[in-house]
C-alpha cells in the first residue's frame, strides 16, 4: 500500500465547526475498539495520523483528514462504548445525527466489523441506518490476522450472511500485517467515482507496439 498524502484538517463538535469543503467525504465507522484508528493509519500508511490508544471511546469529535487533495476521510466516535455518561452519549448521538442528516458531501461509508466476533446488533443497526440514507457502504472485516487461517473463510461467510451481502463484498484487513488495504482503497475510489478506468485492449496493444 502506497503512502497517501494525508493531512489533518480539523476537529468538529457540531455544524457550526464543520469545515467548508467540497470534496467527497468517506466516513470510517465502527464499534469502539474495532481498530478504527489502526485501520486509518494503515490505509494511509501513516503511523500517527489517527490517535491509537488502549482506551476505547477516546475519539469524541468528528476528525477530518484530507487525502491526496481529492477526497476527505472522516474519523467519527466509535459506538457501543458504555463507559461514557448519559449526557456524553446524548451529545455524541446528536452530533452524529446532525452530521449524517445534514452533510451533503458524504459520498460513502467504510463500516468496520471485528472479524473475530462478527456483526453485533449495534453494527447491524448502524448499517441499516446508513442504508436508510442510501449511503453506499464498504464492509471491512478488521483484525483478520487474529483469526486462525482455517477459520477465516467461515468468519467472513458469517459476516456476509448476517449483512445479506455477497462474500466478495466483505474486505478482510489486517492493520498489523498491512493486508487487504489496497483492495479497500480501490473500493473507496470506486465508491466516490475516482477510480481509474481500465485501459482498453486496443490501447494496451498500441502501447505494446510503441514499446
Amino acid at each position: 500500500m502506497k503512502q497517501l498524502n494525508a493531512s489533518f484538517i480539523t476537529s468538529a463538535s457540531g455544524k457550526d465547526s464543520w469545515p467548508e469543503l467540497t470534496l467527497p467525504e468517506v466516513v470510517v465507522v465502527g464499534r469502539s475498539n474495532v481498530g478504527k484508528s489502526s485501520f486509518i493509519n494503515a490505509l494511509t500508511n501513516r503511523k500517527k495520523l489517527a490517535y491509537v490508544g488502549n482506551t476505547p471511546g477516546k475519539t469524541q469529535l468528528l476528525n477530518f483528514f484530507d487525502i491526496d487533495g481529492q477526497w476527505t476521510l472522516l474519523d467519527v466516535p466509535g459506538y457501543g462504548y458504555a463507559k461514557l455518561s448519559k449526557s456524553q452519549l446524548e451529545k455524541m448521538g446528536k452530533m452524529m445525527d446532525e452530521y449524517f442528516e445534514g452533510r451533503e458531501q458524504i459520498s460513502g461509508i467504510v463500516s468496520l466489523i471485528d472479524s473475530r466476533h462478527g456483526p453485533t446488533k449495534d453494527d447491524l443497526d448502524m448499517i441499516e441506518y446508513f442504508r436508510h440514507f442510501d449511503f453506499p457502504v464498504i464492509i471491512v472485516a478488521t483484525k483478520i490476522d487474529k483469526v486462525p487461517k482455517t477459520k477465516r473463510l467461515k468468519a467472513l461467510k458469517d459476516i456476509s450472511q448476517k449483512l445479506h451481502l455477497p462474500l466478495k463484498k466483505i474486505y478482510p484487513v489486517s492493520a498489523v500485517e498491512k493486508s487487504g488495504l489496497e483492495e479497500v482503497y480501490h473500493a473507496i475510489l470506486d465508491q466516490i467515482g475516482l477510480s481509474k478506468p481500465e485501459p482498453k485492449e486496443e490501447d494496451s496493444a498500441a502501447a505494446e507496439t510503441v514499446e
